[in-house]
């Protein structure tokens, strides 16, 4: 059996390559909860998401009660696609509902909206 020796032009590629893999397997959880967190300062924030106005949920103080509490969103949208949609305008869903469609109206934007749906996610 021969032993090659480990020379920098073999060594460092495959260091890059392993820190690149560490930092980006390490970062998308982070990236996600931060996403999450955002999100909820978004629907507690009562000039933006106003979400307490409405919907009970965990975090939230003083909630109303015209929607519906907001608990195991994941399991009843299992589709994200759906939960957007309802975030951004459930007029086009239900036209009757009385909730504001935060993406028609600018409320909020498609980048709010994704991370408030990320936090809906986690009730």
């Amino acid at each position: 059996m021969t032993i090659v020796p480990l020379t920098k032009s073999v060594f460092l590629p495959a260091l890059a390559a392993a820190l690149l893999l560490t930092v980006t397997v390490t970062s998308c959880p982070v990236r996600a909860q931060s996403a999450a967190d955002e999100g909820q300062k978004l629907a507690l924030d009562r000039s933006k998401g106003n979400c307490l106005t409405c919907h009970e949920f965990k975090g939230g103080n003083l909630a109303g009660n015209v929607g519906p509490a907001l608990t195991d969103i994941k399991k009843k949208y299992p589709n994200r696609a759906d939960l957007v949609a309802i975030v951004t305008d459930q007029t086009k869903r239900n036209p009757l509902t009385v909730m504001p469609p935060f993406g028609r109206n600018h409320i909020l934007t498609d980048k709010e909206i994704d991370a408030v749906v990320d936090f809906l996610q986690t009730l």
